[in-house]
């Protein structure tokens, strides 16, 4: 099956939540958030309701509105992808069908997380979301965090679906992520910052990223000359952007962003619990931190 060998552009940022400061849903924060992503930091897509914007706290009711809020503000110049994954496959395809009422253009799947499914179950979760929409689905490998890797021989099995076109990678094993554009043609995207100009050398095309509510700039600039084929300008940004890169998952990278975005006066707000704002000490060392990537916060 042949994809769009960029199905998600080349930049997307998985966009934080912005709360009021009583921790209610924001959503006209998170409408300006979203424009300043799309307009200033060159984002090609978004992911509403992933982790990072602090989806295992937030109800499915916020969730259809926040997507719904983000849709509007950038839906006609950005692909919004809604994060609908959880360990409850009956539960994920609720929050598909919910998705894709509300106007996402995708879906961002992550491995079932804590229940570690055998690779049997982790193939017939994906196929079975795939099958419930009409949604082009990235998947997203992170097994640090689910306690469950997608195996290469069950991902080269699910790229046959018609709608799992991407993978959101996180596993940390370039081997296993190489054998598996060798043989789909999956659209790979870094789900790790840093590791996004070895995973291009590998035939990857872009990243979901953290820092990048931050480096938009510099990674883009990163991919596109990398695909120009001007490595030397790439390897530059990729060095210039390191320290931020690496430096926002000091702490959990929502904590660490809702810090910057309010220190430049833009829509963030508190984090909910069990996640705890950012304390002076780490605001402090997150500026240091995007001072050295020549980003002022």
């Amino acid at each position: 099956m042949t994809h769009d060998p960029r199905p998600f552009g080349r930049l997307l940022t998985a966009m934080v939540t912005p709360f009021t400061p009583d921790g209610s849903l924001d959503l006209e924060g998170a409408a300006r958030l979203a424009v300043h992503l799309v307009d200033e930091q060159r984002n090609d897509a978004l992911v509403v309701s992933g982790t990072t914007g602090e989806s295992p706290t937030t109800t499915d009711a916020e969730k259809e509105t926040l997507l719904r809020a983000v849709v509007e503000a950038v839906g006609d110049r950005a692909r919004v992808v809604a994060g609908v994954g959880t360990n409850n496959t009956a539960h994920t395809i609720e929050l598909a069908h919910t998705a894709e009422k509300a106007g996402a253009h995708g879906l961002l799947v992550v491995t079932p997380y804590y229940n570690k499914p055998p690779q049997a179950g982790v193939e017939r979760h994906f196929r079975a979301v795939a099958d419930a929409t009409g949604l082009p689905i990235m998947l997203y490998d992170i097994p640090h965090r689910a306690g469950t890797a997608i195996a290469t021989e069950t991902m080269c099995r699910v790229a046959e679906h018609e709608r799992i076109v991407a993978v959101k990678d996180a596993k940390g094993d370039l081997i296993a992520s190489s054998w598996v554009l060798s043989r789909t043609d999956l659209a790979y995207y870094s789900g790790d910052d840093a590791a996004t100009l070895p995973l291009l050398a590998i035939g990857g095309v872009g990243l979901v990223g953290t820092s990048s509510h931050f480096t938009g700039v510099l990674a883009k600039e990163m991919i596109e000359a990398f695909e120009r084929g001007d490595t030397t300008t790439a390897l530059t940004r990729h060095r210039q952007a390191l320290p931020l890169f690496t430096g926002i998952f000091r702490s959990p990278g929502t904590i660490l962003v809702k810090a910057g975005l309010t220190a430049k006066g833009l829509p963030a707000g508190p984090v909910r619990s069990p996640l705890v704002d950012a304390s002076d000490e780490e605001l402090k060392q997150l500026r240091q931190d995007a001072a050295a990537a020549g980003i002022v916060l």
